[in-house]
């Protein structure tokens, strides 16, 4: 079925959030091949309206932008990967600290507070420390670096040692102490949200 053709906006001023495809558009258009006026003929958009897109001097409408990557034959979502948030990067040097009760342990927050979703630590705790039972809210994941460690929640007991993973309910009370006769290295990945109703 024909589309109609569909002009630029009256103003082609966009805020400085807005996202920047033209980049995209323009790499998927060459990459198949495509002039302007072809990705216009099949996507029922005016090829100078597609120019100032791909020159970041309009900003497509979501009909427009599903109607130009269907053009191209593309997902839209990979026209709009120039404005994704970038990797991000923590250094082992850069990492920050947390308080730990145990003078001889140590917790540092290994995504560094960039991550939306979760929290990555790694903690290290001297031989004999224990957390005591406790729960919070979410899941909890735990990979052992080194030494050895017992985990406890309820009924059930494993020890794990180097490379060992363990994934339990946090809301369901545990308990986790370094049983080895040197100090321990525990990876811990739980939702970022999930720690801030700790109970004894």
């Amino acid at each position: 079925m024909a589309h109609s053709k569909v002009d630029a906006p009256s103003s082609a001023a966009q805020p400085d959030t807005a996202p920047q495809i033209g980049r995209e558009v323009r790499h998927w258009r060459r990459s198949r091949g495509m002039t302007l006026g072809q990705v216009g003929e099949r996507s029922g958009l005016n090829a100078g309206y597609l120019s100032q897109i791909e020159n970041d001097k309009a900003l497509p409408s979501l009909d427009a932008l599903m109607a130009i990557a269907a053009a191209m034959d593309v997902p839209a979502a990979w026209l709009l990967l120039n404005s994704t948030r970038p990797p991000r990067v923590v250094r082992a040097s850069e990492r920050p600290s947390l308080a730990t009760p145990d003078a001889n342990g140590a917790v540092t927050e290994v995504d560094g507070g960039t991550s939306r979703d979760i929290r990555v630590l790694e903690v290290t705790t001297p031989p004999g420390a224990r957390t005591g039972e406790h729960a919070h809210t979410g899941d909890e994941h735990h990979l052992v670096l080194g030494g050895r460690y017992r985990l406890t929640q309820g009924e059930h007991t494993y020890e794990l040692g180097p490379g060992d993973y363990l994934a339990w309910d946090a809301s369901v009370p545990h308990d986790v102490e370094n049983i080895g006769d040197e100090p321990g290295r525990l990876l811990l990945i739980y939702a970022r949200h999930a720690r801030g109703q700790d109970r004894a």
